[in-house]
C-alpha cells in the first residue's frame, strides 16, 4: 500500500502520459503455459523440437501480450485526451497490477476511473468502471467507435457525476 500512494504522489498532475502496463503475470502465464506445451515435443521429436516449440510459443505469446498492452493503453490515452479536450479535470494517470487484468487508474476529483481489460491481441477486451459500475466490449470496437464511447463516459462522468455530487 505504501508503494502504491508514494507513486501517486509523485504523479500529483497529469503529464499527458498514460504510463506502460505490461503485465509479468501475464507473461509468466505465456511462458509456463508454452513450456506444457512444448513439453509434449519431447517423446516425439526429442528435446530440440521442444526447445523451439517453446521459442515459438512463447515468443509468440510474449508478442500478443505487448500489442494488446499496447492497443489498451492507446484507447486509454485517446480516452483521457479527449475527456481533457471536452473539459474534464483529469489529475493522474497512473497503472494498477491488480488481478490478472492490465489497468489504468484515471484519477479525478469527482472520483477514480479504471480503464483496463485483458491485454492479449485475439481476445483484448477494454473495459471502463466508475464508481462501482463497469462495462467491457472488444477493443477493435472500442477503437472504431472512439469519439461516441468518449462522449458518452464523459456526459455519464464528468456531467452526470458532477451533478449528482453536487445534490
Amino acid at each position: 500500500m505504501q508503494l502504491e500512494q508514494s507513486s501517486r504522489e509523485t504523479t500529483g498532475n497529469w503529464s499527458g502520459t498514460v504510463p506502460s502496463a505490461i503485465d509479468v503475470r501475464v507473461l509468466g502465464l505465456v511462458v509456463v503455459t508454452a513450456a506444457l506445451a512444448a513439453s509434449i515435443n519431447v517423446p516425439y521429436g526429442g528435446l530440440a523440437m521442444a526447445a523451439v516449440a517453446f521459442a515459438l510459443l512463447s515468443g509468440g505469446g510474449i508478442a500478443l501480450h505487448l500489442l494488446g498492452e499496447r492497443k489498451l493503453r492507446r484507447l486509454t490515452d485517446d480516452l483521457v485526451e479527449r475527456w481533457v479536450a471536452a473539459g474534464g479535470e483529469i489529475e493522474a494517470v497512473t497503472r494498477s497490477s491488480a488481478g490478472m487484468e492490465t489497468a489504468w487508474h484515471v484519477h479525478t476529483p469527482g472520483g477514480e476511473i479504471v480503464i483496463g481489460g485483458v491485454a492479449l491481441v485475439p481476445i483484448t477486451q477494454l473495459s471502463v468502471e466508475w464508481q462501482g459500475i463497469g462495462d467491457t466490449m472488444a477493443a477493435g470496437e472500442a477503437e472504431a467507435n472512439i469519439d461516441r464511447l468518449a462522449e458518452s463516459l464523459y456526459r455519464e462522468i464528468f456531467e452526470l457525476g458532477s451533478a449528482t455530487q453536487h445534490a
